[in-house]
């Protein structure tokens, strides 16, 4: 890369442009406003996304603002140290237990998260609909997909 977008080829320019995110698009992934966004857009806090007759955000300066605006979740006062630095916070929407195990479901913001687990942890959890609870999440395959950018 010398740094002109000349030297790219016709496949990574048309990757560059995948890059610009619609408004509504960033802060549905951001949890803001629309008009957060444009705010942050005019006052220089995102760039625009480029030539597009919608108005777009640039990909990379959205993912670098969504890094910076990120925050540690604050501690829980036990003192436990973690390995895990996935934490999901959010409501027990639904609880199905048997004699053995139990489904439980929280919606953590616009995520819905399912978990599996004893009957008698979700019995010593208190779990319930209307709880507030943290999903913990911590694996060893994590999949990724994005849209196809050739469609």
């Amino acid at each position: 890369m010398r740094g002109s977008i000349a030297h790219f080829s016709a496949n990574a320019v048309k990757l560059a442009q995948v890059t610009a995110i619609k408004v509504r698009d960033a802060a549905t992934l951001l949890g803001v406003s629309d008009d957060t966004i444009r705010r942050w857009l005019a006052s220089g806090e995102l760039e625009p996304g480029g030539g597009e007759a919608v108005a777009t955000v640039d990909g990379v300066g959205l993912a670098e603002l969504a890094r910076r605006r990120s925050r540690v979740p604050d501690d829980d006062g036990t003192g436990v140290l973690r390995s895990a630095r996935n934490r999901f916070t959010g409501l027990v929407t639904e609880l199905i237990v048997d004699t053995v195990m139990a489904q439980v479901t929280l919606q953590c913001g616009p995520f819905e998260v399912t978990s599996l687990m004893s009957a008698e942890a979700a019995r010593e959890l208190q779990l319930e609909p209307g709880v507030v609870a943290t999903a913990v999440v911590k694996a060893t395959t994590v999949i990724v997909e994005r849209p196809d950018p050739n469609k």
